[in-house]
């Protein structure tokens, strides 16, 4: 069956990126926004969206993706999903919203594909927003771009270093809101005799010192997205103000008793668990839940391993801009090894440092190892699919690093230390791993002894 001309026409004139295929995920049109964005240089005709949009050779759910395609075909309705996609400028998140055509008798028989670019997120290291790619981040952006676009409060829960900031700002620049202001508050810098003047302003004389009136940071926010960060640090007393200003959207400046109406969105965050503190009340139960409209949890850095190297390199980037430095295959089997109680703003240090002890272009597991020692906590034991690195690091990295005199050596005994408590095997399998004979090892746990 083909589709018809007029719906062919209709395409052509949309303003966004659109595609029309069959139920063989066959494409049989793409619209000119589409073909500017996503292909101007091949034709997708005849094509199927798998094979383009992710060089598949087999339909997304398939291939461990979530299809739109089968996901309508399963409700009959309209889906919605979050997909990375490759792109004349690399892989990009792109939302993907799929809506079926019935034929006369009410079967499926072709479908709409409409592309909107997340360009909050990136898939490949960038110099600056969130980057990554694990499913546990995947899902938590795929939270986030059906959030953004509406009015709805959200909380962001995570461990500390997690980048709750840089998602509050994604929420932020993919709502309608992206072209007011975003306005930060860190509520747990703010004293309890501070906080509402901070945030909700002044009038002149309301207090000692107060000698202009002055608006808050409710007012700097208007039209825009009010981030309170740390909010399970807020008095109780002050929690209250709060909760009025969520339930009626108006607030009172101090030494006022005009209303304001308040035109923001707020988007709030915290490392702390929120329900412990209902329950023991440190919390107001009405106003979390005034707050945890839309929850979204951050996975710490343990939950996305896998995303390390692609963030390795996007800070490596940051923190040392003048020089182009490269990570070695055994470096990032060390840096997955750790379990960053602090996440990414953690990384960020660790790799500082190594930087700073490689005097080269590549950062190899010598450099990590040193950083790791001379930071507050232990080097994790690898584990046994990380045994690579152990033993690139204890044998022919350590040959390739610059150090200072005496350090090499207890790099060396800390890693062997460490393979040796977590190996279970017999001497013979454990110096097969390092790569050096039994004889040699012999004469290392006898001087570690």
């Amino acid at each position: 069956m083909k589709p018809l001309p007029e719906l062919m026409s209709y395409l052509e004139g949309l303003p966004e990126p659109h595609i029309l295929f069959d139920t063989q995920y066959r494409i049989l049109a793409a619209n000119a926004a589409y073909r500017r964005q996503f292909s101007p240089e091949r034709s997708v005709v005849g094509r199927t969206c798998y094979e383009v949009s992710h060089h598949f050779n087999v339909p997304c759910d398939q291939a461990g993706e979530s299809c739109p395609l089968a996901k309508s075909r399963e409700s009959g309705q309209r889906e919605r999903v979050l997909h990375l996609h490759h792109t004349p400028k690399g892989e990009e998140y792109v939302n993907i919203e799929l809506a079926p055509l019935l034929d006369a008798s009410g079967a499926q028989a072709f479908f709409i594909e409409k592309m909107e670019p997340l360009r909050v997120a990136q898939g490949q290291a960038a110099a600056q927003g969130l980057i990554g790619r694990a499913p546990a981040f995947q899902h938590m952006l795929a939270l986030v771009a059906r959030v953004a676009p509406s009015q709805a409060t959200v909380l962001l829960l995570g461990e500390s270093g997690t980048g709750k900031e840089l998602v509050a700002r994604a929420v932020h620049e993919a709502s309608p809101r992206a072209h007011r202001a975003l306005v930060a508050v860190d509520c747990s810098s703010l004293p309890e005799n501070l906080f509402e003047s901070e945030l909700f302003g002044h009038e002149r004389g309301a207090f000692t010192g107060a000698n202009t009136a002055r608006g808050g940071l409710v007012e700097a926010a208007s039209g825009g997205t009010l981030f309170l960060d740390e909010v399970g640090d807020i008095p109780l007393p002050m929690q209250v103000k709060l909760l009025r200003l969520l339930e009626t959207g108006t607030y009172r400046r101090v030494g006022s008793t005009e209303q304001r109406h308040a035109d923001i969105r707020v988007v709030s965050a915290t490392h702390r668990d929120l329900d412990r503190m209902v329950a023991a009340g440190t919390f107001r139960e009405d106003l979390y839940y005034r707050l945890s409209t839309f929850p979204i949890h951050l996975p710490s850095l343990r939950e996305r391993r896998d995303d390390i190297g692609l963030l390795a390199t996007a800070l490596l980037a940051r923190v040392a801009p003048q020089r182009k430095l490269q990570v070695s295959t055994s470096a990032l089997h060390l840096l997955q090894a750790q379990d960053y109680p602090g996440n990414v703003r953690e990384l960020r240090n660790l790799l500082e440092r190594a930087a700073l002890l490689c005097d080269g272009d590549t950062l190899e597991a010598g450099h990590v190892q040193q950083a790791l020692l001379s930071g507050r906590r232990s080097p994790a034991t690898p584990r046994a699919d990380q045994q690579v690195a152990a033993r690139a690091t204890v044998a022919s990295d350590m040959e390739n690093v610059n150090l200072v005199p005496g350090v090499l050596k207890t790099m060396e005994r800390a890693a062997l230390q460490q393979l040796v408590a977590g190996h279970q095997g017999s001497r013979a399998e454990l110096a097969d791993k390092l790569g050096i004979s039994e004889r040699s090892l012999y004469r290392k746990l006898k001087a570690l002894e």
